[in-house]
């Protein structure tokens, strides 16, 4: 089958075609027939310097398709079944899915759709339901809103009742997002945004604060916060990991800090997010309050095309790849 391999070399992420044999489910997997399949920032994020080389491996880690074999250990999903979840090596026509981890795919969403949907919109569970808590009626600030896991953020935040605040640096993307609920826009690429924040909230400030964009902004997301505020720290747009903490307003303010990751997470523990997903948020997709924002979607032959427009930091919204 046709499958692309991700390595990184010299602190660049390559991508390489290849002919590979169909992967064979074990016990707890099912093998899927692959429709679509959506980029993540975080696979390519070497490109940037962030992580070390290592050897070549099957790229993609999210899509949606068709159930086409079971694993001797997985009940309650068919064969035919319509599913989208993490899926290793999802740039390929055929890959694998850990069976607790599949989210049923409604009637409502395209392949594309689907595809733009789990991991991104688990992390964002993670971050406003699981650990940010967030309540309807409260503050959502997101920087670097127009983003894949910003724009789904903004969509689960209203979805969730929040009030939503977003930064970007082009007026056009902020234009485009209000259309989907985005109450406040703060149009700014630099770390001058807490005085907005505060002449919108009425000097309360936000209650839970997505950084999306690293470092850079970090000290101002603190100053943005209401008292008993959360940050979630989820990315870095700006390729800077490093960032000074004030001390004294975290003490003072009784925030919280805390990170959005799955790198160590284990299935078990995914799971129990997916579970949430689906009970939570699953159903606002089946009765079409959140439809996945896409930015472009690309043919499967232009993996590597689809791989630059994520770098070139241009897109609103999910990058996807038609499979089949």
């Amino acid at each position: 089958m046709r499958a692309f391999w991700i390595q990184i070399k010299d602190g660049k992420s390559v991508l390489e075609e290849r002919d590979t044999p169909m992967p064979v489910p074990a016990a707890p997997q099912i093998l899927v027939k692959v429709h679509a399949a959506a980029l993540n920032r975080g696979e390519f994020i070497a490109s940037h310097g962030l992580t070390a080389a290592s050897a070549a491996s099957p790229a993609g880690i999210e899509g949606a398709g068709e159930v086409v074999q079971l694993g001797s250990a997985v009940s309650g999903i068919q064969t035919g079944a319509r599913v989208m979840g993490r899926l290793a090596g999802a740039y390929a026509q055929y890959a694998l899915m850990d069976a607790r981890e599949a989210i049923p795919v409604p009637a409502s969403l395209s392949w594309e759709e689907a595809a733009a949907t789990p991991i991104t919109f688990s992390v964002v569970y993670d971050m406003l339901v699981e650990q940010g808590r967030i309540a309807a009626g409260e503050w959502l600030l997101v920087a670097g809103v127009s983003s894949g896991v910003g724009v789904a953020a903004l969509q689960a935040g209203k979805a969730l009742g929040a009030k939503v605040i977003g930064t970007s640096g082009s007026p056009q993307k902020l234009e485009r997002l209000k259309a989907l609920g985005l109450d406040v826009t703060i149009n700014t690429r630099a770390a001058d945004f807490s005085g907005a924040v505060m002449q919108a909230t009425a000097g309360r400030g936000a209650d839970l604060m997505v950084n999306t964009i690293g470092g850079t902004v970090f000290a101002e997301c603190m100053r943005s916060l209401a008292f008993q505020g959360r940050i979630a720290m989820v990315g870095y747009l700006d390729r800077t990991t490093r960032a000074e903490i004030d001390l004294a307003a975290l003490h003072a303010k009784r925030l919280r800090l805390f990170g959005v990751s799955n790198k160590y997470r284990d299935a078990a523990a995914r799971a129990q997010t997916t579970r949430g997903f689906i009970r939570d948020l699953l159903p606002a997709f089946a009765d079409g309050r959140i439809k996945p924002l896409i930015d472009r979607v690309f043919p499967f032959d232009a993996v590597p095309e689809a791989k630059r427009h994520m770098e070139s930091d241009l897109q609103t919204g999910k990058i996807v790849v038609r499979v089949i």
